[in-house]
């Protein structure tokens, strides 16, 4: 998984940022992106697109990938913007945040020298390539992958504990049945996307 990495790297480049989102298709809370920057010709066993791997499996890889990076950084876009500018935006402005904020385990800033995106674009000037199904193909961008996605099944625990009735703990946000009928009963949350809801309310 590391031969896109590997193509960029012989071109010159040192700092690469691998970057995806989660939490695009979810009717309430954030989009969440994770930028990263691994070591050099370091592969995680057993690291893989987040959707593909037990909880269980991706908080202990998140413990490794932490340790291993070079830098993270997370960006996240809550509802009223998503709501306001679209989920696509949303999405590449959560990215940009992310790569803004990567930070080594010193809490510097660290400025990577070129990105590698899931799929995406980011407004930033810096040289950057959009790969398609990025999770299964690059290591660095499935190890973003997983650190976003445990970060914000993390966030999903406090929204469900702060907005109960939706099972958002559960369900991460997503259109289940169940939680689409609590919003019919009991309506959105401040945390729901109302743009999402048009077929449900």
């Amino acid at each position: 998984m590391l031969e896109i990495e590997r193509k960029i790297w012989n071109q010159g480049y040192n700092l690469i940022a691998c970057i995806d989102e989660v939490g695009r298709g979810c009717l309430a809370g954030d989009v969440v992106a994770c930028a990263i920057i691994m070591p050099k010709d370091i592969i995680i066993p057993h690291v893989n697109d987040s959707k593909k791997i037990s909880p269980k499996k991706r908080e202990s890889l998140y413990e490794r990938i932490m340790e291993e990076a070079i830098a993270v950084g997370i960006g996240q876009i809550g509802p009223e913007i998503i709501d306001k500018i679209n989920i696509k935006e949303s999405t590449r402005l959560a990215m940009k945040e992310a790569v803004l904020n990567l930070r080594d385990k010193n809490n510097r800033v660290i400025v990577p020298d070129y990105l590698l995106i899931d799929a995406e674009n980011i407004p930033l000037s810096i040289p950057q390539m959009s790969l398609t199904k990025g999770d299964e193909k690059s290591h660095g961008i499935a190890c973003a992958s997983i650190i976003a996605k445990v970060y914000r099944d993390r966030l999903c625990e406090i929204w469900g504990e702060e907005y109960r009735g939706y099972k958002i703990e559960k369900n991460k946000g997503y259109g289940t049945k169940e939680h689409r009928e609590a919003i019919k009963k009991i309506g959105p949350s401040p945390i729901h996307r109302i743009s999402f809801l048009k077929k449900i309310l």
